[in-house]
């Protein structure tokens, strides 16, 4: 149990406080790869002992003296946590909701620095994720793809030679590859660029998201870019189209800043320092309020206009924020009040400090 409490009692994974390239507009890279298995029901089709027999299957493959490269990796099985454990674990994109949902075997393999999160019975058999600090696309793809060798030379994957690899959900059918990369693009916002620049970006095979993915607001001026197509393209060309994007993406957000602060650097300097004050006093603050004002000061800590703050205390913040881990830290069953209060002081606290 003392393995399941170490990933939902530390808001800030290791990764995250590692520096990584772009890391002023990009967030964090993500890698997921999804497979199945020949020979077994999808996992929505799947009976209790069916689910468990995959889960046996795979575990297996981690007895691999080459996944040992990687580090340890320490299994939680899903049925065995509390429902607001599963929650943190979302929050911290450390397995997806759909499968903090699955009761059926569903489990997770977590690396050390939770890097890399193995997802078993998921909408997929498996789901091997590699999480990045920056603009770190290439290395976040050469890491899942080696781990996906590991397994694919253990078991037999649901593969079509004309269709590819085959998921439960069409729109992954084929390199079952999905690259994205989370952006703080606050200057487009700002500039009223973004809904020009992101409708551009849909023309080209690729989606914007919210910051946990399909159906997610995208609050705070964070932005999921992903690709689209996993059909019809190798993963080369996937992973090469995200990378050319969103390069053209920073460099539009650069110029945003600069102008910004060329052109109306007093109003700037006002906005940041608002929610800076705001962020530092307020008694009360919803998550919506919550996510702006820290995206405010995280461009003022980037545009060198506040230097009492580090990123890595915004990007804390951010996960600390969320109404599972405020309900880990201060109790269950918090009303929305109770949580905008104690999201209030969280915050003074460690802005404070």
């Amino acid at each position: 149990m003392m393995v399941n409490l170490r990933f939902t009692e530390q808001p800030l994974s290791e990764w995250m406080s590692r520096e990584g390239k772009e890391s002023d507009i990009v967030i964090s890279t993500r890698v997921r790869i999804a497979r199945n298995l020949m020979h077994q029901p999808f996992p929505m089709l799947a009976t209790n002992q069916q689910s468990e027999d995959v889960l046996n299957q795979l575990r297996e493959v981690l007895n691999d003296e080459r996944m040992t490269a990687y580090g340890k990796l320490y299994p939680i099985l899903l049925n065995d946590i509390e429902d607001l454990d599963k929650r943190v674990l979302v929050e911290k994109h450390l397995i997806s909701p759909n499968l903090a949902g699955e009761s059926r075997s569903g489990a997770v393999f977590i690396s050390e620095d939770e890097s890399l999160s193995i997802m078993v019975n998921e909408e997929d058999h498996l789901r091997i994720q590699c999480l990045y600090p920056g603009f770190q696309i290439q290395d976040a793809w050469e890491r899942a793809t080696a781990i996906d060798d590991v397994f694919e030379d253990h078991v037999d994957y649901a593969f079509d030679a004309h269709r590819g690899f085959l998921t439960s959900c069409p729109t992954n059918v084929g390199t079952g590859l999905r690259a994205s990369v989370m952006m703080h693009l606050p200057a487009l916002v700002i500039t009223q660029q973004i809904n020009r620049i992101l409708s551009a970006v849909t023309q080209v095979g690729l989606t914007v998201r919210g910051i946990y993915g399909e159906g997610s607001e995208a609050m705070g001026n964070l932005f999921q870019i992903s690709n689209q197509i996993t059909l019809g393209q190798s993963e080369t060309e996937i992973i090469e189209n995200l990378y050319g994007v969103v390069l053209q993406i920073i460099e539009h957000e650069k110029t945003a800043r600069e102008k910004l602060l060329s052109d109306s650097r007093l109003h700037m300097v006002d906005r940041v320092m608002r929610s800076y004050g705001t962020l530092s006093y307020a008694a009360i603050m919803d998550s919506k309020e919550a996510a702006q004002r820290l995206s405010d000061v995280r461009l003022g800590v980037d545009l060198g206009l506040i230097d009492t703050l580090s990123p890595q205390v915004l990007n804390e913040l951010n996960v600390l924020t969320q109404p599972g881990f405020l309900q880990k830290i201060y109790g269950e069953n918090l009303s929305a009040g109770e949580r905008d209060m104690y999201r209030a002081k969280l915050i003074r606290e460690k802005v404070g400090k």
